[in-house]
């Protein structure tokens, strides 16, 4: 045998369209999961804690842990299955979210469930962070390609509206068990069919650097030491930004837990430009795409926590609505979402470019989210509130265009690095729109109830400025769509 050791190629994607189409089925199915298990349990918080007996601050971990978990593996997971294999990856992704979704919905205590929602994050970062590195050496001609991340991008877009909608119901309906147990049939079929439709890979399991010899097995590979600082780092950061709204940002904790999250990271970068074999090779960063890309998410998504949860806050505490009402007022937004995702997105990014898509759906947001700060205490919905669900169509023209743009430049060897990046960087934005917005809105409206406000209007106040700061955030990202993206020859 050669002493250079030989990349095994990886295999060739399934040739039928059917088989693909199902493969892509498959892989929108478990994104479904994902992103439904994100937003499924928002509605369901208060009946959580009257059964099981959480604290407020304890309740707010029902949540975090699975944040926590999930946001800081994305990216050792994506490179994980570089090596060992995306499919075997994804494989055991959704088979340990499964597992956890039945221990979640059994649970009788908080420490059970807090425990299961982790196991959760642990398996969504599995599966998440290369389904869209499977994605794109599936579809290889640009056109298919925009419609099957046109059809990922849906369930991401429309599944967190769908998910307020479904756990509405089944709390009301049933208990909040069922939020948790209504993954077991999902993750089984998913499960089922992957092992058929997914194209097989073995991964990389050896590698060869210049005028060296050959790093062999998984340790070599997978650069342990870097492995251990991005993940400590990302874990501790999206912490300190969850646990801002309890401490304030200037607490000798917020500092200095942020100041060790930053050193963390910048150990790992430093190591990233010397390591024999990068976790993240710095390469990736040469991308204006990608680079562009996973920065505009990150804004975009911070900014939109303002629409997908300020704004169903407002219809349950000043409006009254229940947790069904809720889900079913946000329902129209999931429609415009998926009607522009899997209708016109793909034609348009094909005809215009994603960058020139892009920019137009924050421009249809930004919109969305000035008219939002204007929203009245005694909104009706038919006036106030349905008619900017259409304005949600920013997301449907937004979210593909950027996923394009996301995955433009990552080569056959970086994909499963470049998916778990741009979940990273998804999941980065959504911990900092959750701090900078509630602890905004929470301040405004101690203010105004300080003032003399009642207190549907203090929390309107408080509310309206999550909106504002939502809209300058989308600005923000505009901006820097339009200067550092590309436009593309189509």
């Amino acid at each position: 045998m050669s002493e250079s050791a030989t990349v095994t190629p990886p295999a060739a994607p399934p040739r039928t369209a059917r088989t693909r189409a199902l493969a892509l089925g498959v892989l929108a199915s478990g994104m479904l999961m994902i992103v439904l298990d994100g937003s499924i349990v928002t509605v369901a918080m208060p009946a959580i804690q009257d059964d099981l007996g959480f604290s407020p601050a304890g309740l707010s971990w029902v949540v975090n842990a699975y944040l926590i978990a999930f946001g800081s593996l994305l990216l050792l997971a994506g490179r994980l299955g570089d090596l060992l294999g995306r499919r075997r990856m994804f494989l055991a992704g959704t088979g340990v979210f499964t597992a956890a979704s039945l221990l979640a919905g059994a649970a009788t205590s908080p420490a059970v469930l807090i425990a299961a929602r982790f196991l959760q994050g642990v398996g969504s970062a599995m599966a998440a962070a290369v389904s869209l590195g499977i994605l794109v050496t599936l579809f290889t001609e640009p056109g298919e390609r925009a419609r099957a991340i046109a059809v990922f991008s849906f369930t991401g877009a429309a599944g967190a509206s769908i998910g307020q909608v479904v756990g509405g119901l089944l709390t009301d309906a049933l208990s909040w068990h069922w939020i948790f147990f209504i993954n077991l049939p999902i993750g089984l079929a998913a499960l089922a069919l992957a092992v058929r439709v997914l194209p097989g890979d073995k991964g990389t399991s050896t590698f060869t650097a210049p005028d060296t010899a050959p790093a062999r097995g998984l340790v070599a590979r997978a650069d342990v030491v870097g492995a251990l600082l991005i993940t400590a780092g990302l874990m501790l950061g999206i912490y300190t930004v969850v646990k801002v709204e309890q401490y304030g940002w200037v607490s000798a904790h917020t500092l200095g837990l942020g100041a060790l999250a930053a050193a963390l990271t910048g150990a790992f970068i430093a190591r990233q430009a010397t390591a024999r074999t990068p976790l993240m090779p710095l390469r990736i960063f040469r991308s204006r795409g990608v680079v562009g890309a996973n920065v505009v998410q990150m804004l975009m998504v911070a900014a939109l926590f303002s629409f997908q949860i300020v704004l169903a806050l407002h219809l349950q505490r000043v409006l009254g609505y229940s947790a069904a009402e809720t889900g079913l007022a946000m329902l129209p937004a999931a429609l415009v979402i998926g009607a522009v995702s899997l209708g016109v997105s793909a034609r348009l990014i094909g005809r215009f470019g994603e960058r020139n898509v892009l920019l137009t759906g924050l421009l249809l947001l930004v919109t969305l989210l000035v008219l939002l700060t204007r929203i009245p205490v005694d909104a009706h919905y038919a006036t106030d509130v349905l008619p900017l669900m259409f304005l949600s169509a920013g997301f449907g023209l937004a979210l593909p265009a950027l996923t394009s743009l996301g995955m433009s430049d990552a080569g056959e060897e970086d994909a499963g690095l470049a998916s778990g990046l741009f979940n990273t960087t998804q999941q980065i934005g959504m911990a900092v729109g959750v701090a900078v917005l509630s602890t905004l809105a929470a301040s405004r409206s101690e203010r105004l109830l300080a003032d003399g406000a009642g207190r549907a209007e203090a929390l309107t106040g408080g509310y309206h400025l999550a909106f504002g700061v939502g809209a300058g955030l989308l600005v923000t990202a505009f901006v820097v769509a339009y200067v550092v993206l590309r436009r593309r020859t189509r």
